[in-house]
C-alpha cells in the first residue's frame, strides 16, 4: 500500500505520528492537508488516537473535518493549541514558507500563530532554496479602495495579479477580502517584505510565513526527509 501513496499522501501520513491522545489539532487547508484530515480520520476511527480535537484553517476545512468526524473546537474556547499541521506552497532551507493559494492564508497564520508547534506537509516540488522561485506571494487586502493597493506592491517589485475565480468573478476570502498574487523575482529577505507589505493600509495579511514551522515533512516517491528549524 505504502508503494501507492503519492508524495503529498506519504507527507500528511508521516505528521500522525508527532500527535498524541488529547492533542488540540490546527487543521490545515488545501491538497496536501487534506490528506492529513483523511489520516487523522482514520487514526481516530481505528483508535490509535483518542480525544482529538481540531480547530479548522477555513470554512473548507471545517466542512472536510466535519463530514470526516473530526472533532471540532474554536480558538475562543481553546486559544493555545498544541500542533498545526498544514501544507505549503514552498518551503525554503530555513522553512520559512508561502502559503495562500488556497486562500486561506490569515486564518491559517492566525492558528499556527496559536500553536505550540506547526508541522509542514509537502510534496518535494515544494521545497526551494528562495521564496518566490515558483509560487507567486498572495497579498490579502481589504476591498475599499483595492484598486489602490496595485502600484504599491509593483514599487516592492511585484507584478500583481488580483485573484479570481474559474468564472471571472473576484475571489473573496473567507474573512470578506480580496487576495493580490504577487510575482516576485525571488524574495531575498521576506522578513523585510513582510514588514513592508504590513505597514501599508488595507493589506490585511500575507503569505509569508517566517518562523513559525517547526517542522517540515517532504516527500518524494521514495519516502519523508523531516527538517527542523534551525
Amino acid at each position: 500500500m505504502l508503494e501507492r501513496m503519492t508524495p503529498k499522501q506519504r507527507a500528511a501520513e508521516a505528521a500522525i505520528s508527532y500527535l498524541k491522545d488529547g492533542m488540540l489539532v490546527g487543521l490545515g487547508t488545501g491538497s496536501t492537508a487534506d490528506y492529513f484530515l483523511q489520516a487523522l480520520a482514520s487514526a481516530i476511527r481505528d483508535g490509535k488516537l483518542r480525544n482529538i480535537t481540531g480547530v479548522p484553517t477555513s470554512k473548507q476545512s471545517e466542512r472536510r473535518a466535519e463530514h470526516l468526524g473530526i472533532p471540532l473546537t474554536t480558538l475562543a474556547q481553546n486559544p493555545a493549541l498544541d500542533v498545526t499541521v498544514d501544507g505549503a506552497d514552498e518551503v525554503d532551507p530555513h522553512l520559512n514558507l508561502i502559503k495562500g493559494l488556497g486562500g486561506a492564508l490569515l486564518r491559517e497564520k492566525i492558528v499556527a500563530q496559536n500553536s505550540k508547534q506547526m508541522i509542514v506537509v509537502a510534496d518535494g516540488s515544494k521545497s526551494v532554496e528562495v521564496l518566490g522561485t515558483k509560487s507567486p506571494l498572495p497579498v490579502e487586502v481589504v476591498t475599499f479602495a483595492y484598486e489602490a493597493q496595485e502600484g504599491f506592491l509593483k514599487s516592492l517589485g511585484a507584478t500583481p495579479t488580483i485573484r479570481r475565480t474559474p468564472d471571472g468573478a473576484i475571489f473573496v476570502t473567507d474573512n470578506g477580502n480580496y487576495i493580490y498574487d504577487c510575482r516576485f523575482d525571488r524574495i531575498r529577505d521576506p522578513a523585510e517584505l513582510e514588514q513592508k507589505l504590513k505597514r501599508r493600509a488595507g493589506v490585511v495579511e500575507t503569505g509569508l510565513f517566517i518562523g513559525i514551522a517547526t517542522v517540515a515533512l517532504i516527500a518524494d516517491e521514495n519516502g519523508v526527509e523531516e527538517r527542523k528549524a534551525s
